[in-house]
């Protein structure tokens, strides 16, 4: 039997990008959970053998308006207690510092496009290295602070928590290591408003998308083989 990757995803253009056929060629079969649509249950999480929690553009504390992140979060919270692995993208890495009781606020401004990280000393001894130097595509406006007992991997100017690691069984990233450079467009039209709202030309994300897209493909699929590679070891 294949092994199992579950996806919680939260807009449809927001998927697993590059990440499908990493997965793909290690063995595991892909299902999707739409949020809001499908029922995200502890018991369906908890059943795969690999989870991941993908963007989205809501907040954490968006409860009241999206009712429906109730029982994500405590999905998540259950298999989290389980031990089992699970990758957190953006709002998916904000769901997990939340479900392991820490804080994930708006910042009152935006990150939005391709830009390098700083790894801290634990994120370059981490699976995370191979991205010192190389940008990723960052696109979020709130932060979470990292949750106790976790390892903070690496930051940007303004932003200090990007990413964090549970011992080997949970990433959680704030940038965007799957984003399809060939498909960025969709990104574009999918977050015009947001674009517009925050300034910012598509133009240059179109560009840089091209320009650095390649790299940040082959990056993320050695990124994510060493983390596997330690879920296997």
């Amino acid at each position: 039997m294949p092994r199992t990757a579950l996806a919680i995803r939260h807009v449809p253009f927001e998927d697993l990008g590059t990440l499908d056929a990493v997965l793909r060629n290690r063995g595991y079969g892909i299902a999707y959970l739409d949020a809001g649509i499908a029922a995200i249950t502890p018991e369906t999480v908890s059943a795969a053998d690999l989870l991941v929690v993908l963007g989205g553009p809501i907040g954490v504390y968006d409860r009241d308006r999206y009712p429906f992140l109730i029982e994500e979060q405590r999905a998540i919270r259950a298999r989290l207690d389980a031990g089992l692995p699970t990758l957190g993208v953006c709002l998916g890495a904000q769901l997990i510092a939340q479900a392991m009781g820490a804080e994930v606020a708006s910042t009152g401004r935006h990150e939005i496009g391709y830009a390098p990280l700083t790894l801290t000393d634990e994120g370059q001894a981490s699976v995370l290295a191979p991205l010192q130097g190389h940008p990723v595509l960052h696109w979020h406006g709130d932060q979470f602070e990292i949750p106790h007992g976790a390892t903070r991997l690496a930051e940007t100017p303004g932003f200090p928590n990007q990413a964090f690691a549970l011992g080997d069984t949970v990433l959680a990233l704030q940038f965007h290591l799957e984003a399809d450079h060939t498909r960025i467009e969709s990104w574009l039209i999918g977050h015009a408003h947001e674009l517009a709202a925050a300034g910012i030309d598509p133009g240059r994300l179109r560009s840089d998308a091209i320009a650095f897209g390649p790299g940040l493909a082959l990056t993320a699929a050695r990124v994510i083989d060493a983390w596997l590679d330690r879920l296997d070891a």
